[in-house]
């Protein structure tokens, strides 16, 4: 009776122990859709679960500050564009980048071709809507290297806020509109837009691209071993789900779709988003490229008199934790 007893306990304990989760709350840096489809697949195929993580995704918006978000408690990570968290770590937020899995940019400037514009430097004199909290620090950057002020004074471009959606270029609100490669663009022209009635410049094509959604922590959680522990599963996981989703683009983008509480995103929108979100981070294993990096904070510091950080970062990003999570 004893010997069995202690059997059944042992298997309580053990059930107990498995079945033991650790919490992650994820930000993610706009709303539920493939561009976050790595994350949801994770979820969804049960990555999380064989990681003993228990995560919940947050969706962002264009009011929503990841690292307004991470800095008061109110996730353990986010994810951010590398601008954004340079400028906010300067700014005193101690943010650390532990995994980058999108290896290329996707941000491109959509106008109207029939307002002249040819080339950046006529983007002189004209309005422009961009999304904020961070997400505009390339745009500026690159105006400022342009020697184009962003204030609306003469010369200068008029900055105005974009939301979720591409209204104030087809309401002739703006001349140009920040677009995705795999989302506002499109948007435009389901619209009824011509590619041909549009000008696009890729911020890739102008040498001016930075890196996009990394996934970033707070620096003091660096010298918690419980903490660093389960981060390196949850970047194991989020990676395995990240591969799936590049081979599996369509069974990725409805899994998006099954978490969007909202309803508002579409399956012909997912799809093809999650075709080119894969062009992005294809190749790339979630480690950080140090040349890509280089490049992005050369871009930064650029701009003359007003540059989108003063100074070269120092401790921004640490490979220990894609160390770790690539070799098990």
């Amino acid at each position: 009776m004893k010997q069995l007893v202690y059997g059944v306990a042992a298997m309580t304990l053990t059930a107990g122990a498995a079945a033991a989760q650790d919490e992650v709350t994820l930000q993610l840096q706009w709303v539920t859709q493939a561009q976050f489809a790595g994350y949801y697949v994770a979820l969804e195929n049960g990555y999380y679960d064989e990681e003993h993580l228990d995560v919940t995704i947050q969706p962002g918006g264009p009011d929503i500050a990841p690292p307004q978000v991470l800095a008061g408690g109110g996730a353990d990570v986010m994810l951010n564009w590398m601008p954004s968290a340079l400028a906010a770590r300067e700014a005193g937020l101690p943010v650390v980048n532990i995994a980058q899995p999108f290896v290329r940019s996707g941000l491109m400037l959509s106008c109207w071709a029939d307002t002249g514009i040819t080339e950046p430097a006529d983007l002189a004199g004209k309005t422009v809507a961009h999304w904020f909290f961070g997400n505009e620090y390339p745009f500026l950057s690159w105006m400022s290297q342009l020697g184009i002020p962003v204030d609306g004074s003469d010369g200068g471009v008029t900055l105005l806020q974009a939301g979720f959606n591409v209204d104030p270029l087809l309401q002739r609100q703006v001349d140009c509109i920040s677009t995705m490669t795999y989302n506002e663009y499109w948007q435009i022209i389901d619209a009824g837009v011509t590619p041909e009635e549009l000008v696009t410049f890729r911020y890739e094509d102008f040498g001016v691209a930075t890196l996009e959604d990394g996934i970033w922590i707070l620096e003091e959680n660096l010298k918690n071993p419980a903490f660093v522990d389960k981060m390196v599963r949850f970047v194991r996981a989020s990676m395995r789900g990240w591969a799936w989703a590049v081979e599996n683009p369509d069974d990725a983008a409805k899994i998006v779709l099954d978490y969007d509480e909202t309803g508002a995103q579409t399956e012909e929108h997912q799809l093809r988003m999650m075709g080119e979100i894969a062009l992005l981070v294809a190749g790339g294993d979630g480690s950080l490229d140090r040349a890509a990096y280089e490049r992005t904070v050369a871009t930064l510091l650029a701009g003359g008199s007003d540059p989108v950080i003063t100074a070269k970062p120092e401790g921004a990003w640490t490979s220990a934790i894609t160390d770790e999570a690539l070799t098990q």
